[in-house]
């Protein structure tokens, strides 16, 4: 049987994502500018998030939602966490019946405090859901370098046949049981990531950026694990693995906002100057609330949260995380 695969979102992950597995499925993309269309369709090109990447030749793309979706096995979200419900909301009802929705969004939604997989089964009930996470830059995946995800479903039915379609020349991908805490785990690198960067934007070293991703790591693990997540997930390609990728690469987006933090920028001008959504800025407010409800102390992600917010400054926190008292490292601080 030929498979259909609808990806939803235009950006650099989800037309790479779309641009892959049409080795191995007829897909559709679906973007919301008409000038990508045309470029990947004309050009087989997302000049505007990939450069002079080329995309598979026969990868498709449509500026109608319902078109993308029509006749789809499964569809795979690659929106952000702002905009994810209002696309969803849209497609919803010609989604084809228990298709299975899989998000590559590694955000929050603002107020709800609601994962992805959440929304999707808010907005549209009665089907598989999952996350396809892990460190994947995606220029580095489009130039034909070796990465490895994980691919995690509340219903293993599909992963029977979703997990062949999406391993693709070296990109590997392996199966988890537990897609909360690996939907956390995309979530809370984010903000790491801008930590680390503020502190690279500053001239930290070395042992400053392994200090904050371990001490990170740890925080991730304690409010994932309070929310659901299993502690060895966070250990893992979708935990680790993802907070080294976002903490080190110079690809990396919300290292990216750290490093123009430290400069003394503001948020909303660094924000105005990227082409791409850096998830660490809108998740902050929703993880630091999250935390106050289960009373975790969260240092580095509560400095990260001040500064994104206008109520600190990078070098201010920074000064502050080399003062914090150190204690017992299985405790927060």
């Amino acid at each position: 049987m030929g498979y259909k695969i609808a990806v939803m979102g235009g950006g650099s992950w989800g037309t790479t994502v779309a641009s892959l597995i049409s080795r191995n499925v007829d897909v559709t993309l679906w973007a919301r500018d008409g000038d990508t269309v045309d470029d990947v369709n004309l050009n087989h090109r997302n000049s505007r998030y990939l450069g002079d990447a080329a995309l598979h030749p026969t990868l498709q793309a449509t500026t109608d939602p319902a078109e993308a979706v029509a006749g789809a096995d499964a569809v795979i979200m690659g929106i952000p966490s702002n905009n994810f419900r209002s696309v969803l909301s849209d497609i919803s009802s010609a989604l084809p019946a228990g298709v299975p929705l899989i998000s590559l969004t590694k955000g929050l939604e603002r107020g709800s405090k609601l994962r992805m997989t959440e929304v999707c089964r808010d907005v549209a009930p009665d089907r598989p859901v999952g996350v396809l996470t892990g460190p994947n830059l995606a220029r580095e995946i489009m130039a034909g370098q070796a990465a490895a995800s994980v691919l995690a479903l509340d219903d293993p039915g599909p992963q029977t046949w979703l997990q062949p379609l999406l391993n693709v020349g070296l990109f590997r991908v392996y199966t988890n049981p537990d897609h909360v805490g690996c939907e956390l785990g995309g979530v809370f690198k984010n903000i790491i990531a801008i930590a680390v960067g503020m502190g690279d934007g500053l001239g930290a070293g070395d042992n400053t950026r392994a200090a904050l991703i371990t001490r990170g790591l740890a925080e991730m693990t304690r409010l994932g694990t309070v929310l659901g997540g299993r502690p060895e997930t966070f250990a893992g390609l979708a935990g680790m693995g993802d907070m080294i990728a976002t903490c080190t690469s110079p690809q990396s987006r919300n290292r990216h906002v750290g490093i123009e933090l430290a400069k003394g920028r503001s948020i909303d001008a660094i924000i105005d100057s990227m082409h791409m959504v850096a998830e660490g800025v809108k998740s902050a407010p929703t993880v630091i609330e999250l935390a106050e409800e289960h009373k975790l102390d969260m240092p580095i992600s509560q400095d990260v949260f001040k500064v994104v917010t206008g109520a600190s400054n990078a070098r201010g926190v920074y000064r502050g995380l080399l003062r914090t008292r150190a204690a017992a490292e299985s405790e927060p601080g």
